[in-house]
């Protein structure tokens, strides 16, 4: 006959079957995990070895990049033409039509402005995204709200004969750039030609830039683009920075320089007052619009 306590074993195994070896197992395993959570020591982080790759790097030693309080001013005059691709030296003084008409904005109150948009033939545009993206950028600029349309005296609009056109608006080699608008100073200007309504935008500059726009070439185009229909459309004066800081005139010539007094420097006849106010770098004629 078996003892009190081997019939309780059995019994407790007849009753709970295999549970009956489980639970005491998973009762172990369980302290097991909490002294292992709550009791032992968290190891210490591994630094990282060599060829363990870090997103970011704070203080320690190492190169610094350069600081702009340190140095000096530029060696280039900043009427000179910035260095960069290449541009055609003389054209043919033919031209093509390029783009497609309908860009039109403005209410024209006062005067609409009907115009064509074309290329010298001999100068490739392909290094700057074809024909077709020249006149995009010719569209957008005077489209854009805070371009001349932001006068409700005007209004723009690109139409397919040229015949009809106010304005041709012409990308044009440097050669024939100088025939037109005159080279008698050292730096590549662009110039509205009254003969025919010309606006000529020197494809030098279209390429390069300018330095007073500190590398934005798009922004820059957008100014000569506007500067020169300005022009065009009847502000025929140069306009000086008004304020030491502000916003340059869209009539200023920024081509060549932000500050009054270089720009006095290169033209003493021109509006410009010989005191250093100098402007920041602005393509539209009205900004705020």
């Amino acid at each position: 006959m078996p003892s009190a306590k081997e019939s309780f074993f059995v019994r407790f195994a007849k009753e709970y079957g295999w549970r009956a070896y489980a639970i005491p197992v998973l009762s172990v395993i369980t302290i097991w995990v909490l002294y292992d959570v709550f009791i032992s020591p968290t190891p210490e982080p591994v630094s990282p070895t060599v060829g363990t790759t870090a997103s970011s790097s704070h203080g320690g030693e190492g190169a610094t990049g350069p600081n702009p309080a340190d140095m000096t001013s530029m060696s280039t005059a900043s009427e000179e033409l910035p260095a960069g691709g290449s541009y055609t030296e003389k054209g043919d003084t033919t031209y093509r039509q390029v783009g497609h008409e309908g860009a039109n904005a403005g209410q024209g109150t006062e005067k609409t402005y009907k115009y064509v948009v074309e290329v010298e033939n001999g100068v490739d545009t392909s290094g700057y995204g074809g024909d077709d993206a020249f006149s995009s950028m010719v569209d957008a600029t005077l489209t854009n709200p805070k371009s001349w349309v932001a006068d409700p005296k005007f209004r723009f609009e690109h139409v397919a004969n040229g015949d009809d056109a106010d304005l041709h608006i012409q990308l044009t080699s440097v050669g024939t750039t100088h025939e037109l608008c005159g080279s008698n100073i050292s730096m590549e200007t662009s110039c509205f030609y009254n003969d025919g309504g010309r606006v000529v935008l020197n494809e030098s500059r279209w390429v390069r830039g300018a330095t007073p726009f500190n590398g934005d070439v798009g922004g820059y185009r957008q100014y000569l683009i506007n500067h020169e229909v300005g022009h065009g459309i009847g502000y025929a004066a140069h306009e000086p920075c008004g304020k030491d800081g502000e916003l340059a005139p869209i009539m200023m010539q920024q081509t060549l320089s932000l500050s009054n007094s270089e720009l006095f420097r290169i033209d003493p006849n021109e509006v410009y007052p010989d005191y250093n106010a100098t402007c920041l770098a602005n393509p539209w004629p009205y900004p705020r619009a």
